[in-house]
């Protein structure tokens, strides 16, 4: 048996639902633990491509529970269009499972998100976020706030017309909202439609363990957008944080066996924020044209630079990262060097290896200090072939060497590489063994 948690490593689109679809292969149970319809983990199947944005990834799989997460907020009219959607294309092939205590995202949230970014950009345009628009961050407020709705009570009218009359009087700053009785309509039927899908979901998992049975919590997000951790106030409103994972399912922290952090071969990210390693020109452009960098969700270009290890090593030290898995290692074949940050240097002279600062201002101003690493050749399609056949030591002698440079400055051994976009471009590398600490790590300084 094994819990293991699959997370981003970065500011996200790490590729992190193929990780966690590959991983399904040998678990029961998949759980989406935070986020909700901002997220888009794309997994691309012999039929085609998938973008999974409610639904946990083990849905795709015969034998496999996909559990949407107490963690979550839950939009049901597009939740329920994602089900029809797979159902549709003949492809919902696990069991559906929704928590009864995760929370239900309502259109007003996504008004009031759009409203308070509007607000964000009039009062100061440098301070507009950039969120999917998703109703996210109302959302977790109102759960917050204890003005939430949680997908049990929408079986029960009486409760859910209370609530809602009482969310209401909360945002009377909103025009264009639709009526309580028209909302309280609506919900109470898509609840009754996704009524047989809501249950409680922890006894489920406890029970799971006790049989001996394979767990695996899929991250949404990354680390870097931590709503405690990450760059804020550029962050996502929950934690996707190995932390975060575990409070998200009510899975206690003694049942983890392994934290896996999914990294790209350099490094993306969408909407508002410091980004040190960002390349504005030509190679900024490369790396997303070839990359095909865009959101799955928004469809937005994202930004893209190199890969960040001041920022890798201060995720591993959060997370408690057992191993790595680096992605997308292709888009970077036939380059013949590859830039790596490997430390900061601060407008004051400072330089930082082991942590990013605590202001996303301060971290702007951070200059990447570059070491040059060689490069490695085009994936072609006889390369990935002999991957297919012959494993990891088909795997270009200099990609194994860049490996082998981001486990000796990390201190994290890399277990899995990605190298196409298709399911069955994973390779592992072999068991992480004992976890390698870096050898000497700065005082924190942030």
């Amino acid at each position: 048996m094994s819990v293991r948690i699959v997370l981003g490593a970065q500011f996200g689109d790490e590729a992190k639902g193929k990780i966690a679809d590959f991983l399904a292969a040998s678990a029961r149970h998949v759980v989406r633990s935070a986020g909700g319809p901002n997220t888009g983990h794309t997994i691309v199947l012999p039929e085609g491509p998938v973008v999974l944005h409610q639904l946990a990834c083990g849905v795709l799989r015969h034998g496999v529970t996909g559990i949407s997460g107490p963690g979550m907020v839950l939009q049901p009219f597009k939740l329920e269009e994602e089900i029809q959607g797979l159902k549709d294309r003949g492809l919902l092939r696990g069991e559906i499972v929704l928590s009864d205590r995760a929370h239900v995202l309502l259109p007003i949230h996504e008004v009031e998100d759009a409203w308070q970014d509007d607000l964000r950009a009039r009062q100061r345009p440098e301070a507009s976020l950039g969120t999917t628009k998703s109703g996210i961050g109302p959302a977790y407020a109102d759960r917050a706030s204890r003005f939430g709705i949680r997908l049990a009570e929408l079986s029960r009218p009486a409760v859910l017309r209370e609530r809602l009359e009482l969310l209401y009087a909360t945002k009377t700053h909103l025009a264009g909202l639709p009526s309580i009785d028209e909302l309280a309509a609506r919900l109470s039927e898509v609840g009754g439609r996704l009524a047989p899908f809501i249950r409680p979901t922890e006894p489920l998992l406890w029970d799971a363990i006790a049989r001996g049975e394979n767990v695996l919590l899929e991250g949404a997000q990354s680390a870097l957008l931590d709503l405690d951790f990450g760059t804020y106030p550029y962050v996502t409103s929950s934690h996707p944080t190995s932390a975060g994972a575990l409070v998200g399912s009510g899975i206690p922290p003694t049942e983890l066996d392994s934290v896996v952090g999914v990294a790209k071969s350099y490094c993306t990210r969408v909407g508002a924020g410091p980004f040190p390693t960002e390349e504005a020109g030509e190679r900024g452009e490369y790396l997303r044209r070839v990359g095909g960098e865009r959101g799955a969700t928004t469809g937005r270009p994202r930004r893209c630079g190199w890969l960040d290890l001041v920022l890798l090593r201060y995720v591993a030290r959060l997370n408690g990262l057992t191993s790595l898995a680096i992605t997308k290692v292709d888009v970077l074949g036939g380059l013949p060097e590859v830039p790596v940050a490997v430390a900061y240097r601060m407008p004051d002279g400072s330089t930082l290896r082991d942590g990013p600062p605590t202001h996303a201002d301060e971290l702007a101003a951070a200059e990447p200090v570059y070491e040059q690493r060689p490069g490695w050749p085009e994936f072609h399609e006889r390369l990935k072939e002999r991957i297919r056949r012959e494993g990891a030591a088909a795997l270009p002698a200099e990609l194994r060497r860049y490996l082998a440079f981001i486990e000796d400055e990390v201190g994290v051994p890399v277990e899995y590489v990605g190298y196409g976009a298709h399911r069955d471009e994973t390779v592992w590398l072999g068991p992480p063994g004992t976890r390698r600490r870096p050898v000497a790590i700065a005082a924190w300084n942030g």
